[in-house]
């Protein structure tokens, strides 16, 4: 099969992943990189991503890259820029994207800077090049996709809760954990009104499982509830103080005749000092109230020895699992029929041409 030719969108953290995941993909060839910095423009897309050089320099020029006549963009910014969709796909060039978009209701309606349009805009971009977009990351996405197919083996269910449990300690110091509003005070005017604008893309999971199990949902509901640290903790990159925000846990909720049928539940925790003593499983876990009842715990460890493991290492794991749910899905995407597309479009996406030979 003729290689799918792939621009990388950035080089951050999950970028890197991807990256590492395209060149060593036998279907895919990477051909061009975008440089949001400056300092990173004219540099070899290998040395950014701690890869040996791949003979890919990184350009600020989109119309450069897009005069590669790529098959695919894989488009790793935190949020999507709606301006950027509409020329990728208006080129003809599908993208595969990790940034807060599944169906595109997170960006119609945040309350800052929502996009009322954004989502007839990209599909008219989508029809005028015959080109498509796929968003996912681990969760939202990949997670909510998992719990959908485990209904394959139910006669009924009544309610389904996916919960991500995490200490995510280890990255506090992180750009996109800024947002949520850590080590503010308790109490804070407006802090759950935030968290809920940057979760926000879990509502446009609630519509991709909608749609995959045939519900029609009523309405989308969220809840936020905060833990707070007992005493310092003087994390890297982060201070927290005593008596601060120390953990955030935020439900969206499905409705159906004002009834939650499915639930998509974070639980982040900055380590156990804290109050709630919130405890988390470091697992996705998936319950199913059906017929029959379901659980399913999803564990996620390193392929090397624990002994061995640094913080990069399980950085890296992190970064791994947002990005390859969109690589993977690369050759289903570039197939597939103009617009947005979800999981409940998509043939299934698996790790298709990843078998190692030792």
């Amino acid at each position: 099969m003729k290689k799918l030719r792939v621009v990388q969108w950035t080089s951050g953290s999950v970028a890197r992943q991807c990256v590492r995941a395209m060149v060593a993909h036998p279907d895919l060839e990477l051909v061009g990189m975008y440089a949001w910095s400056k300092d990173k423009v004219g540099r070899d897309a290998g040395e950014l991503c701690g890869l040996p050089a791949l003979g890919v320099a990184a350009t600020d020029d989109i119309d450069a890259l897009l005069a590669l006549k790529p098959d695919c963009v894989c488009y790793n910014a935190l949020w999507p820029s709606v301006e950027d969709f509409e020329k990728i796909l208006a080129a003809g060039i599908n993208i595969v994207t990790t940034s807060m978009f599944l169906t595109g209701w997170a960006l119609t309606t945040k309350q800052t800077g929502g996009i009322p349009d954004a989502i007839p805009r990209i599909e008219a971009a989508a029809r005028r090049g015959n080109a498509t977009v796929f968003g996912s990351g681990m969760n939202p996405g990949f997670a909510s996709y998992l719990a959908c197919i485990l209904t394959g083996i139910c006669h009924r269910f009544r309610h389904i809760r996916i919960t991500e449990s995490v200490d995510v300690s280890m990255f506090a110091g992180d750009g996109n954990m800024e947002p949520l509003g850590w080590g503010l005070p308790r109490d804070s005017p407006g802090h759950k009104e935030t968290v809920m604008e940057e979760t926000r893309v879990f509502g446009d999971a609630l519509e991709v499982m909608a749609a995959m199990l045939g519900v029609a949902l009523d309405d989308k509901r969220c809840t936020v509830d905060f833990a707070y640290a007992t005493e310092d903790l003087p994390l890297e990159g982060r201070h927290i103080a005593k008596g601060t925000v120390a953990a955030i846990q935020v439900r969206w909720e499905g409705m159906v005749e004002n009834r939650p049928v499915m639930e998509l539940n974070q639980l982040w925790v900055m380590g156990t000092k804290i109050e709630p003593a919130w405890r988390a499983e470091h697992a996705y876990i998936i319950n199913i109230d059906g017929d029959p009842m379901l659980q399913n715990r999803l564990d996620i460890w390193p392929c090397q020895d624990m002994a061995t493991m640094q913080k990069d290492d399980f950085h890296g794991i992190g970064m791994t699992i947002t990005g390859l749910p969109a690589v993977n899905a690369i050759p289903q995407v570039c197939a597939a029929a103009a617009g947005i597309q979800t999981y409940a479009d998509l043939p299934a996406i698996a790790g298709h041409g990843r078998l190692q030979h030792d």
